[in-house]
């Protein structure tokens, strides 16, 4: 009865997740996570390169992310930041002066 129970709950859960699988915001919020998952293991971990490489795929791809959201809707974007607690990017010039 309890597995049952807790089976229908996992489901009920994973139902809601479904809806916003494909929005920015859980999107970003999912990249959050794992960066900050894969921060922590690599502080015990110097030297694994391999998740080194796996971390910085992520940040580019929420970096891709949080710029396109910031051009289509600036406030979702203040508002993700603002949630996840997280710096904006700096940007770039792509104008150089010499």
């Amino acid at each position: 009865m309890v597995k049952n129970s807790f089976i229908s709950i996992i489901s009920q859960e994973q139902e809601e997740k479904e809806e916003n699988k494909g929005s920015v915001e859980f999107q970003v919020f999912s990249f959050t996570n794992k960066i900050r998952r894969l921060t922590s293991h690599l502080k015990l971990h110097k030297k694994d390169f391999l998740s080194q490489r796996g971390l910085q795929i992520i940040l580019g791809k929420r970096q891709r992310l949080l710029a396109y959201l910031s051009k289509k809707n600036r406030v979702r974007y203040k508002k993700l930041i603002g949630q996840l607690d997280i710096r904006e990017p700096k940007l770039v010039n792509s104008t150089k002066t010499h």
